[in-house]
């Protein structure tokens, strides 16, 4: 009978990863909670990760087991389980850890304000430059304090900060109500781009209110990423753009009444258009067959794809 339960997806070859997150959790400040760890057909199953806990920590979780169906389908079965009695629902990549006050921040923050949605900061050294800190936005934006200890902050209109700057938040660092985890879910099948960022946006929008905390909540791991494998000419790579495109296409039509955040999409639309081309292009200077198939799909739901290859040629694919 927790307020919060804990949904973690696993997918992971090294062992010892999610033990290191597990350790974080039982170092909370806040202890009412429980647990899910949603084995995501793991190559290291999550079990085994659990042999050397202690009883007590033991009977805190629970492990669901599921065909492989990323990341977010895995968080979606995570909140599909969540019980009856919880609040709220923390999310925590297997790879990452929590700061001792992260849950204790959050609930105390939601509670006292009314909220139901929370970030707070993630810190990952100087390669995690495109996660800005609360700190930094605070900065920038038209921010109102609501208290010191924990340091929390409101930000009005904070999905239009989110969409220009895309992506600053991060799932380790966010807390959501019930209102919130009964009824939004992850677009499971954007497995290589952008589900987290729709998640956001859904959450955000439906939310009676968001709440940014500057302190670090928590820190990120080195465990397996789907992303690190993908580079310009990894034959993924023209399907995380066309997945990309897909989320920013379904983004846009949940603000097509907000027209300045629909410029912002459109941006990062183009943008997703232009380096798949330019993968393909790069494809063919090697003397390799371009993903034909693919971008047929993709020109069949946006036309406008079309264009930005006429451009490019017009342009001799010049870089």
């Amino acid at each position: 009978m927790a307020s919060v339960t804990i949904v973690i997806p696993f997918y992971q070859k090294q062992s010892g990863i999610l033990q290191r997150a597990l350790r974080s959790i039982s170092r909370q400040v806040f202890q009412d909670f429980d647990i899910l760890v949603v084995d995501d057909e793991s190559p290291l199953p999550a079990e085994s990760e659990l042999q050397s806990l202690g009883e007590e920590e033991r009977a805190r979780i629970r492990v669901i087991r599921q065909a492989n169906a990323g990341p977010g389908g895995a968080r979606n079965t995570g909140l599909d389980n969540v019980p009856a009695s919880s609040r709220f629902v923390a999310f925590l990549d297997s790879d990452d850890e929590w700061a001792p006050e992260h849950l204790s921040n959050a609930f105390e923050a939601l509670t006292r304000h009314n909220a139901d949605c929370y970030w707070d900061s993630i810190y990952g050294g100087e390669e995690f430059f495109y996660h800005f800190s609360m700190a930094e936005l605070a900065k920038s934006f038209d921010a109102t304090r609501l208290s010191q200890m924990p340091s929390v902050i409101e930000i009005p209109d904070i999905a239009s900060v989110m969409l220009k700057d895309w992506s600053f938040l991060h799932l380790s660092c966010m807390v959501i109500g019930r209102p919130l985890f009964e009824k939004i879910r992850f677009e499971a099948a954007l497995r290589l781009a952008a589900e987290d960022v729709l998640f956001f946006c859904d959450c955000i929008l439906a939310a009676k209110r968001v709440l940014l905390c500057e302190d670090t909540g928590a820190m990120r791991g080195e465990g397996m990423n789907i992303f690190h494998s993908i580079d310009n000419d990894s034959p993924e790579f023209l399907h995380q753009q066309f997945n990309t495109w897909t989320a920013l296409n379904t983004l846009e039509q949940r603000f097509s009444r907000r027209p300045q955040d629909v410029a912002a999409i459109r941006v990062y639309k183009n943008r997703a258009r232009k380096q798949a081309l330019w993968s393909q292009v790069r494809q063919l200077r090697r003397r390799r067959f371009p993903q034909v198939g693919l971008l047929a799909k993709w020109a069949w739901r946006d036309p406008a794809i079309l264009q930005s290859a006429m451009q490019l040629a017009a342009g001799k694919f010049a870089p």
